[in-house]
């Protein structure tokens, strides 16, 4: 007898509907799966064997050929435990087949009869719902996370007697409803505050424009003078998730396998800081079967770069394309996924490889030279992505023992949230534009107005610091920005000239 169960397979981040054909026949007793399987999904034969003999059911002791299609689609990971599963009972005739049609199911089966949870639910219940799928069948530990969807019914689970159960007697079972607004409407911040930075003023306004502009940013400064500390609290300035943002937030944290709480969305702004030791592919993402990286999983968030000039050169040179495009594709024989990946970018790093070349306090000992190859490893074409360049020098003593502290992030993340709106009430009719640092060359025509003043003030600058095009575009972007910051649309020359002194690495070189 035949019997065809639905499931669904991540390819990137999105989901693709598979279907679990088991036909059992005659023939000498034997379980095969074709369809381009993996090695879990071909040793789920002998976990779900060992599952349903352990759990009462009636294996049988025939062919059981397990066709999962489309066939040129490769299938990985213990998921299709329960579909198998389920398909083998119901081609038996041990359990109702009249949900099987209209239902998707997932889960990772325990040789007691467990279902175990496994990554990237959510992307497979959003696109279940676009499918038409009624229903989700997922172990009870997913069961939140994938009623995140609405309009999609939901049920978890946590044996395989309850899922059949549930498919001899729907009607004793009600899909899990979860309310997100009120995931929203209890979160309190919980970050690293900007109080806690004395002094800094000048860096601590880079880090407000950051964050209403979604600008690039690097802190260059000796030891000890806090880039790493002021870095770490820009999202504590940051806006709020909206709900559509955190839902592409979850999606790619659970593909990823990083969701710590299975029964909510990500509600924080993602801040990741890998070690300066990085691969290429672990930054940008990889694999036979292409997994997220860091700058995916900094998706609507934070990538922040400690000690910038310590990264190999090639690996930093990867983020080029996701710097520019807010994408990073990544492109293997059989196929090419695309993972987003619009993120602020802070880096930090010393001055020269002694760290305290230009420092009040301490003589740099570094010759012209070595400071020259030390700058050397970070490429033109990235540094002109990076909008803010800033200098932190260390605090005075007397700063340093003073007790008052500076302003809250709270204020500050009130001031960046109207900038924010002003920028995506400007940019109502542009799909695709956030904030002031996507924009385009098209763009400035319309909402960067120069006039004489200054344009002769960005011409100077471009002849004095041998700016590229892209560069004295992300000072147009900035002075936007800062123009948001003061409730002005109209572009004026201080504003420019302020986007101008951040553009600093060509001074110290």
């Amino acid at each position: 007898m035949l019997a065809r169960v639905w499931s669904a397979s991540i390819v990137g981040i999105e989901a693709i509907k598979v279907g679990v054909e088991v036909d059992v026949s005659g023939g000498l007793p034997k379980v095969v799966v074709v369809g381009l399987p993996d090695a879990a999904v071909q040793e789920s034969k002998e976990r779900v064997k060992a599952t349903l003999k352990n759990c009462g059911y009636a294996f049988p002791m025939r062919k059981i050929l397990v066709n999962l299609t489309p066939a040129d689609l490769r299938k990985e990971g213990p998921s299709f435990d329960l579909p198998i599963s389920m398909g083998i009972l119901a081609a038996s005739e041990q359990i109702s087949a009249d949900l099987l049609g209209d239902h998707l199911f997932l889960g990772e089966l325990s040789l007691d009869g467990t279902l175990r949870p496994i990554a990237g639910i959510l992307p497979i219940a959003a696109a279940a719902k676009k499918m038409g799928i009624s229903g989700l069948v997922v172990p009870a530990a997913n069961a939140k996370e994938a009623a995140v969807v609405k309009g999609l019914s939901v049920y978890g689970f946590e044996t395989i007697f309850d899922v059949t159960d549930f498919l001899n007697n729907p009607a004793r079972y009600s899909p899990l409803e979860i309310n997100t607004a009120e995931i929203f409407a209890n979160k309190q911040f919980t970050g690293l505050d900007l109080k806690e930075v004395k002094g800094q003023n000048h860096a601590r306004r880079a880090l407000e424009i950051a964050a209403a502009g979604g600008h690039n940013l690097i802190f260059i400064g000796p030891p000890g003078s806090g880039k790493t500390m002021l870095a770490r609290r820009l999202p504590g300035i940051l806006p709020p998730l909206s709900f559509e943002e955190a839902l592409e937030v979850t999606q790619i944290h659970s593909v990823a396998g990083l969701l710590k709480d299975r029964g909510s969305l990500v509600s924080d702004r993602p801040f990741r800081s890998p070690h300066h030791s990085a691969s290429g592919p672990s930054l940008v993402g990889g694999g036979s079967f292409p997994r997220p990286g860091e700058i995916s999983l900094a998706h609507r968030g934070v990538l922040f770069l400690d000690e910038l000039t310590e990264f190999n050169r090639n690996v930093l040179e990867y983020l080029r394309q996701p710097l520019e495009d807010g994408v990073v594709t990544i492109s293997r024989t059989r196929l090419s996924v695309e993972f987003p990946a619009q993120f602020t970018l802070v880096a930090s790093t010393n001055p020269c490889p002694c760290g305290y070349y230009g420092d009040s306090i301490q003589q740099c000992t570094c010759s012209p030279r070595q400071r020259e190859q030390y700058w050397g490893k970070l490429s033109g074409p990235l540094m002109d992505r990076i909008d803010l360049q800033v200098m932190v020098n260390r605090l005075k003593p007397e700063e340093i023992t003073r007790q008052e502290f500076g302003e809250a992030s709270e204020n500050v993340r009130e001031r960046v949230k109207v900038a924010r709106a002003r920028a995506r009430f400007r940019f109502r009719d542009e799909p695709g534009l956030s904030c002031n640092a996507q924009m385009q060359s098209r763009h400035f025509r319309k909402w960067c107005q120069l006039d004489d003043s200054i344009r002769n003030l960005l011409e100077g600058a471009i002849r004095k610091l041998g700016l590229s095009a892209r560069a004295s575009d992300r000072i147009l972007k900035v002075a936007r920005t800062i123009a948001d910051l003061a409730g002005d649309e109209e572009l004026k020359p201080a504003y420019v000239a302020e986007a101008i002194q951040y553009r600093t690495i060509d001074r110290i070189q």
